[in-house]
């Protein structure tokens, strides 16, 4: 799928979440909750307008950023090899900020949404989306896991990212399931920044094993 084809189903989240807020507006409260600590408690309010805007503006953003990205991607770092990869992960993070604003919205005018859909599940399978495309991008600027050491090579960008790929697919697994079962959430946060930290620290140690083999 192209970028600008990717507009389509864009604006569609667009249209799917205004359409949802026009017909719970007038069942919500003045101060919608919109966060919770680790512990499901409700430590963060907005009124109904700024809990709409807000992602609705990040959704746009997400999706000028498709657009815009592989047209200012300098020489050697170009995103068009891996179009298609990008765009499928640009969709998939706004289709995350959909459904968690869609559950927010649906419990806030009193339809109360699983607590699944509002904390991490919707993060644990954006994980899996985006650690399934993670070994198709190719080096970069603007996504995937960008270190000194896997912008300096190709090949310890390719090792990296098939090693982050399984780990962030493992680390969706593990939070879809913690979520699940009702686990702590710091299990879920802590999953996920090792996700996150481990390829940084490989991409280093093979970059000193490539180094010395050349």
């Amino acid at each position: 799928m192209s970028p600008v084809r990717s507009l389509f189903l864009s604006a569609l989240f667009a249209l799917i979440l205004l359409a949802t807020f026009l017909w719970l507006y007038p069942q919500m409260p003045a101060l919608v909750p919109v966060h919770w600590n680790a512990h499901g408690q409700i430590n963060g309010y907005a009124s109904p307008l700024k809990a709409v805007t807000t992602p609705l503006a990040v959704m746009a953003l997400l999706a000028l950023l498709t657009l815009v990205l592989p047209v200012i991607s300098p020489r050697g770092f170009e995103i068009k090899p891996f179009m298609a990869a990008f765009v499928i992960v640009m969709l998939a993070g706004q289709a995350f900020v959909l459904i968690v604003t869609l559950g927010v919205l649906l419990n806030a005018a009193g339809h109360p949404a699983h607590s699944l859909v509002i904390r991490m599940l919707p993060l644990g399978v954006l994980l899996m989306i985006v650690g399934n495309y993670m070994g198709k991008l190719r080096k970069n600027f603007f996504v995937g896991i960008r270190t000194p050491w896997t912008l300096a090579s190709d090949e310890v960008w390719g090792r990296t990212h098939r090693i982050a790929g399984w780990l962030f697919m493992l680390a969706g697994v593990i939070v879809i399931v913690a979520n699940l079962v009702n686990a702590p959430l710091s299990l879920s946060i802590g999953v996920i920044l090792a996700a996150a930290s481990i390829p940084v620290v490989y991409s280093y140690v093979v970059y000193r094993r490539v180094e010395r083999n050349h």
